[in-house]
């Protein structure tokens, strides 16, 4: 999956009749179509059309040789949120099966939200609750999000931070849960990038210097395997392994090592036709070359719970240098390259599904993400337990019939009886650890074998538990136990609570308690009545305070309202003196308004040239700000604008700005930068600079500035200074 290659469609078309046949061929073909009417006049941030991005995304689809309908989805996946398109027009102009994957990928946009980080959250909610139901909508998404960061020079600097961090948190350990390596490695080395450029660009050098000694050595080490193995007649293919960018990057920060430190910068990989020839080929390995103690790991007979399987081995090759293998078979190859797609993949028309059952079993961690959802009220909760569960590192453990599970670091043996069984879970009274007693907190660790002791005459799970239970599935069923236990009492708790939080924000219950009012709350969370959403509040399922906040926004809103317009009644009329003074000094004119008090916010620092909006304030006059600082651009905001603009005539006037220059942490930068100011004849009142681990510098200046034309000169002057990665302008 080559990451320069833009395919065409023609390119796609050919590359799907190769698997397809001629009628899912002219399916797609009529998704391509009804896409491309549906973007019309549309484009990008980089000023392509937009209809080139449907394509790319169907495209990996189709490398990742998925089914029609997918591949229809992919091209479909924008059209209901950017376009005026509707899920029953595509239900009606395809299937039910393209619509609802459409839905799983399309964002709650037209929904508003107290942050923006609650509507992320819910966006990534409703995702992970589609893909629950079909996993084909995080196929979809992953190769969207995939041609994103392909294209995310494009954007500007501090939205490519925030994709590349969701990136790195998200969307690349799903593809790693999900064993889709060639997607999950481009994810991470193209968000390291931008995260942090320094590294990256500073282990692609190094790469780069070793390259030919490296090629020569791998060289050596595959004809010398080839050797061995032509003597015992194993039919293999043997390549140099290329190691990932942002693999070198974690070890070198996690276990603080060096680049010429890191044992699998060597690597090679053997693929055999049989598992048998598998072991055989490990054996030749360890005769040729002296294994290292501890780097044998044998994930053929024990496979990762992503369906990958594998030999891996470290060894000193033939220049004492350690040399990492892995070795397998064809078709657990195309797994670890492709994973879950592998079994979604069309060949000659039909699906591969040669063990059903076997799959489903190994996904039914993933099933589990509707349950947790039900019992999760709070999508930034949902989001944030789904990464502990998904996304941290795993320990691998035995029941006492030797069945491996596979749990979060940090697990105890309450989060392994909750995985085999509720009632299990429920009963616990101990636990056996490698045939020794050890206490309910005790945190797993690779290999122990478990024994879980219940009992019938159990009173059940402790309220405890919930603190010391690590996945998101034991705490939901530890909360549902006492959920069911005490309901009534729960409901009236939760009432009393509600009503308390209520009083708390000066607010009566009666006026806040309304049936319209609490249908469309307890809706909101996902329940079915009121009473369930008092039950929750009574068994800490979701907290009093958030109910509460809820139930009065729309009271609180219309009472802020009027006290806003009573204030800025108030406080509009102040000494003419003093305001045509302060007029003055701001440079600012506002338009049909003489005796207004106009001031320069400090949060955004706005400076002749700069596109500017006026917005009145509770008492205290006029405060200007750029047109794309973030504290005007809200739905309220924007109902307390003014129309402003600069007076002519600016001589003299000297304007405050905050600059951030990053680069790389070397002897001297600070002072080139100071003095690339001074150059320029300008000002400097404030300077802070540090560094971090990465050596990564980042320097913040405060500056005085006649305009945007100056500031202009100035910042094209710091970005000539060797090791100066970004000059961005920044809000306080």
């Amino acid at each position: 999956m080559a990451k320069s290659d833009i395919i065409t469609f023609d390119n796609l078309i050919e590359k799907a009749r190769e698997y397809l046949s001629d009628e899912d061929v002219d399916f797609i073909i009529r998704a391509y179509k009804y896409a491309e009417h549906a973007h019309k006049d549309q484009y990008r941030k980089s000023g392509e059309e937009y209809i080139i991005h449907p394509i790319q995304v169907a495209g990996i689809l189709v490398d990742l040789k998925m089914d029609p309908v997918t591949i229809a989805g992919g091209f479909l996946h924008d059209v209901v949120e950017d376009t005026d398109i509707t899920l029953e027009m595509i239900e009606e102009e395809f299937n039910q099966e393209v619509a609802m994957l459409v839905d799983g990928v399309t964002k709650l946009g037209k929904i508003k939200y107290k942050s923006k980080e609650a509507q992320q959250a819910e966006n990534h909610r409703k995702m992970f609750v589609a893909m629950a139901k079909d996993i084909r909508v995080i196929l979809i998404k992953l190769a969207d999000r995939l041609h994103n960061m392909r294209t995310l020079k494009h954007l500007p600097p501090e939205k490519q931070r925030i994709k590349a961090n969701e990136t790195i948190e998200i969307f690349a350990p799903l593809a790693h849960r999900l064993g889709i390596s060639t997607i999950k490695w481009e994810l991470e080395d193209t968000a390291l990038r931008y995260l942090n450029p320094q590294q990256y660009y500073r282990i692609v050098q190094l790469m780069k210097q070793k390259r030919e000694q490296r090629e020569s050595y791998i060289e050596e080490v595959i004809h010398e395997v080839t050797n061995q193995l032509e003597e015992i007649h194993i039919d293999a293919e043997i390549s140099g392994r290329p190691k990932h960018l942002y693999s070198i990057y974690q070890k070198m920060v996690k276990q603080n090592k060096q680049f010429n430190e890191i044992y699998d910068l060597l690597a090679v990989r053997v693929l055999v036709n049989s598992i048998k020839d598998c072991y055989a080929v490990l054996g030749i390995i360890h005769t040729c070359w002296k294994p290292m103690p501890g780097r044998f790991k044998d994930y053929i007979a024990m496979p990762k719970q992503n369906l990958y399987q594998s030999l891996h081995t470290t060894v000193i090759g033939p220049k004492g240098d350690p040399l990492e293998v892995q070795i397998r078979t064809k078709e657990m190859h195309e797994i670890a390259e492709y994973g879950i797609a592998a079994h979604w993949a069309y060949k000659e028309g039909k699906q591969l599904n040669k063990d059903k059952k076997s799959f489903e079993e190994k996904l039914t961690w993933f099933r589990e993400i509707l349950e947790w959802q039900n019992e999760t009220h709070d999508a930034e909760e949902f989001v944030e337990s789904l990464k502990i569960d998904l996304f941290s590192d795993m320990v691998y453990v035995f029941t006492p019939k030797g069945d491996v599970m596979e749990l979060p670091s940090g697990s105890v043996p309450l989060d392994f009886a909750y995985r085999i069984h509720t009632e299990i879970g429920n009963q616990t009274i101990g636990a056996k650890i490698n045939g020794k007693m050890e206490p309910l907190d005790y945190k797993l660790k690779n290999g122990d074998i478990i024994e879980v002791l219940t009992s019938k005459h159990s009173y059940g799970p402790s309220q405890d538990w919930v603190k010391i239970t690590q996945t998101s599935q034991a705490k939901n069923k530890i909360r549902q136990f006492f959920k069911k236990q005490r309901r009534e009492e729960n409901i009236a708790k939760g009432k009393d609570l509600v009503e308390k939080e209520i009083r708390a924000l000066d607010i009566e219950p009666k006026e806040a308690l309304t049936e319209e009012n609490l249908k469309r709350i307890y809706e909101r969370f996902n329940f079915v009545s009121e009473d369930d959403l008092y039950a929750a509040v009574g068994y800490q399922g979701i907290t009093a305070a958030l109910v509460a906040t809820r139930l009065t926004d729309k009271i609180r809103q219309t009472r802020q309202k009027e006290q806003n317009l009573e204030q800025t009644l108030e406080g509009a009329k102040t000494d003419y003196k003093e305001t045509k003074k302060y007029k003055k000094d701001s440079g600012v004119i506002v338009e049909g308004v003489d005796n207004l008090l106009v001031r320069l916010s400090k949060c955004c620092n706005p400076v002749p040239g700069d596109d500017i909006v006026g917005y009145i304030t509770k008492g205290r006059g006029v405060s200007v700000h750029r047109e794309d600082c973030p504290n005007v651009q809200t739905e309220e905001a924007k109902e307390r604008h003014l129309h402003v603009e600069w007076e002519a005539d600016q001589a003299q006037k000297q304007y405050h700005v905050d600059l951030e220059i990053s680069g790389y942490d070397r002897r001297g930068l600070l002072n080139e930068v100071l003095q690339a100011v001074n150059e320029t004849k300008t000002n400097i009142t404030h300077v802070n600079g540090r560094s971090d681990r990465n050596k990564m510098a980042i320097i913040h200046i405060t500056i005085l500035i006649q305009n945007t034309n100056h500031l202009r000169k100035i910042v094209e002057r710091i970005k000539q200074i060797k090791d100066v990665y970004t000059v961005t302008r920044t809000l306080q």
